[in-house]
């Protein structure tokens, strides 16, 4: 009797370690590229722990992603995989226009000491009141990717480009040196990259963090707009799209690119002959003593609520997205940059890479994460968006006597689109 009390008090612990014995389970990820790609390579690791629960990741790219879940959701969530990729920026879409269409977190065991694990910048996009719709994944902290070589041949010390004027200058003398070579570029007419960066670098961005009022025309809004302006008129910044910047990284005429950190991976998965040529800095800022952090893209996965398979469904978000084991496997691997802010402390982080000339980019790179500021995108993201991309082409087309009115007619155009009243 003794010896039966003492298997089942072992076999109830193992129960509730969540290993050996969970419920058998096929799991189905709808994600895109890399990012599919990242979620496959946590899987052996994964397997480990929960040999029974089977998980297929679907490529489908990241607008199908969007647009099936979008109709799955406006069907009531008829078709919808287990477990969703969704973008932060476009995150508040699904939970303002289907609030139950995925699962709340916190019901499945998202405890507030893990939601901790995370900076607010991630989260703000994902949770409403008491509600955590996803959980948040890799995040985009900006960082300036540049050629060693181009920019030793012009004589410049990136350590010295403190400001955009000093970036500017810097560009100047880059393309001297190195001639049919470019500063940096920007995608003028198919994003807005740039100023979305430099905006959430300065604290400003189309909507206040608490999503209820339009703010991109504040004076930290105008004053990024501006220095986009002034970057592309001094020929610092040239227009390209995302094709034509690999093509420039690896033909040698962009000296740099700034995106979010997830771009060490197509730097060096794109150029790999190029080794030891790149490296980083941090971003440059409007004033010497300014902020020198932003972030730039990220995702975050969500469970379905139709999903029959939810207790299993949590176990792979949670080890793929709350540990240092599944977030650094997609870092090494893929070059995903974790938003756990304890893998930060993980060995690998620390380590000198050998493509970068040795230099320590995790480090560097993961250090800017506390510093970021919430930028939201709401429920109005798309319609934001396409107004500030047009009106940004006609002021640079010289349409706006200013920065200031360019970005005043913005927030009017955002406020008849939106509802949403502009900030005083």
């Amino acid at each position: 009797m003794r010896f039966k009390l003492l298997a089942a008090t072992a076999a109830v612990a193992l129960l509730a370690s969540g290993s050996a014995f969970a419920e058998p389970a096929n799991l189905t990820i709808w994600s895109w590229n890399v990012a599919a790609s990242a979620l496959k390579s946590t899987l052996p690791g994964f397997n480990k722990q929960f040999p029974d629960i089977k998980v297929t990741v679907e490529d489908l790219g990241n607008g199908q992603v969007f647009d099936k879940t979008l109709a799955a959701c406006a069907a009531g969530g008829d078709g919808l995989p287990d477990i969703v990729s969704i973008e932060n920026f476009e995150a508040e879409i699904f939970w303002s226009r289907f609030p139950d269409c995925f699962a709340n977190l916190k019901e499945l065991g998202y405890t507030s000491d893990i939601q901790a694990k995370f900076p607010d910048f991630k989260r703000t996009e994902l949770e409403v009141g008491d509600v955590a719709y996803a959980m948040p994944w890799d995040s985009g902290p900006v960082a300036m990717f540049y050629r060693r070589d181009l920019y030793e041949k012009a004589g410049v010390d990136p350590s010295t480009i403190s400001t955009w004027d000093d970036f500017i200058a810097a560009g100047k003398k880059i393309s001297a040196a190195n001639p049919g070579t470019v500063m940096a570029q920007a995608d003028f007419n198919g994003d807005s990259e740039w100023f979305r960066m430099i905006a959430n670098e300065q604290g400003c961005g189309y909507f206040s963090t608490d999503g209820q009022n339009i703010t991109i025309n504040q004076p930290a809004c105008v004053a990024s707009l501006q220095k986009v302006k002034e970057m592309k008129d001094a020929g610092t910044l040239t227009a390209a799209n995302w094709d034509e910047k690999i093509q420039a990284n690896t033909a040698g005429k962009a000296a740099s690119q700034m995106y979010g950190g997830w771009y060490e991976g197509t730097v060096r998965s794109t150029s790999p002959d190029l080794k030891g040529k790149w490296g980083v800095y941090k971003m440059p800022s409007l004033t010497a003593d300014g902020p020198h952090a932003a972030n730039l893209g990220g995702s975050s996965l969500a469970i379905s609520a139709t999903s029959a398979n939810k207790e299993a469904a949590w176990k792979f978000v949670n080890y793929a997205l709350g540990t240092n084991e599944g977030q650094v496997t997609m870092l090494k691997e893929f070059g995903l940059v974790p938003s756990l802010l304890s893998a930060e402390k993980d060995p690998f982080v620390s380590e000198a890479q050998p493509y970068w000339g040795g230099q320590k980019v995790w480090a560097d790179i993961l250090a800017t994460l506390p510093k970021i500021v919430p930028s939201r995108g709401t429920a109005f993201q798309s319609d934001a968006e396409a107004i500030f991309k047009a009106t940004q082409a006609k002021f640079f087309a010289g349409g706006y006597p200013d920065a200031k009115a360019a970005l005043d007619d913005a927030a009017k155009q955002i406020a008849s689109a939106t509802g949403l009243p502009i900030a005083k």
